[in-house]
């Protein structure tokens, strides 16, 4: 049975007054980057959270988008261990599609709305330096083979600054993944491994990645397989039993850096879903994954 309406304020009234002031990193990615419908609903909720006295920072992918505009030009998209092997054409498409694209998209949507969004990536304020990853070792046809992924990086030092001084004047920041090296290189950075870092630069209340699964499942087949809470001391397991594989990986490790580093919950959730940010924040049964520290109780 669904609950009165009522029911729903007032059961989210709680949630409003614990969160109230608080810094919430939310990725946004996954369908929600070509579903222009379900889009303009994850921005409403963004702009919703802001105008009841929340802190919000988004992050964004791009990975559809960008795999499709390699396509167009005869590109194959190629991955290893959940991250997209980047040459210096993929880069350059990469910065295309999430500089010049879906940020500003998504700045022009929250202003739509209501909202004040600002676009930055890591070159504004060398807010994210990074150095190139090292390459990966994969067994292929049973042998050990060394892989360069390429231009895809790693986070050293996050300078939140630039993040500080928007929040404070009451806009929006939307960021695109792309980092820069001690010598103005661009680097491509999976979009939670950022999110996670930045959560864990500002010491956030709340760290939410969306994907297009409800959350982590137990068997992907299986919707019903949701592992609703998942501490710390168990993601290293469920990688080597395979539970956590592919994108998931990264997004996984985002979120154990940033509770590692305090922030209070990391929340895995569907974006493909309209609302789901909402009833996994404000709401007591959730409809995703949340990471935690295991010596923090969890009720």
């Amino acid at each position: 049975m669904e609950l009165k309406r009522e029911k729903v304020l007032i059961e989210a009234l709680p949630y409003m007054q614990e969160f109230y002031g608080s810094i919430m990193v939310i990725k946004v990615g996954g369908n929600a980057m070509v579903s222009a419908q379900i889009m303009e609903d994850v921005v409403k909720d963004i702009v919703l959270l802001r105008y009841i006295g929340i802190k919000p920072v988004i992050v964004h992918g791009g990975g559809p988008e960008i795999t499709e505009k390699m396509e167009r030009v005869g590109k194959k998209a190629e991955f290893c261990q959940g991250l997209r092997i980047t040459d210096d054409e993929t880069m350059e498409i990469a910065r295309m599609v999430l500089v010049g694209n879906i940020n500003t998209k998504i700045v022009s949507l929250i202003g739509l709305f209501g909202g004040k969004g600002v676009g930055l990536t890591g070159y504004d304020g060398r807010m994210i330096l990074g150095h190139k990853q090292a390459a990966k070792h994969v067994l292929i046809d049973g042998v050990d083979t060394e892989v360069d992924i390429g231009w895809v990086g790693e986070s050293e030092v996050i300078k939140p600054e630039i993040l500080y001084i928007m929040l404070e004047n009451g806009y929006i920041p939307v960021i695109s993944p792309i980092a820069v090296d001690v010598k103005g290189n661009a680097l491509n950075i999976n979009a939670d491994t950022v999110a996670g870092d930045i959560a864990a630069a500002m010491q956030a209340k709340k760290l939410i990645l969306m994907t297009d699964v409800s959350g982590l499942l137990r068997d992907i087949k299986d919707p019903g397989s949701r592992i609703s809470r998942v501490s710390l001391d168990e993601i290293d397991s469920l990688i080597e039993e395979g539970i956590i594989s592919g994108g998931m990986i990264p997004k996984l490790k985002g979120a154990a850096v940033a509770v590692k580093c305090g922030v209070e919950g990391a929340h895995i959730i569907n974006g493909s879903v309209s609302h789901t940010m909402l009833l996994e924040l404000f709401t007591d049964g959730g409809v995703g994954t949340m990471v935690y520290r295991p010596d923090k109780p969890q009720e």
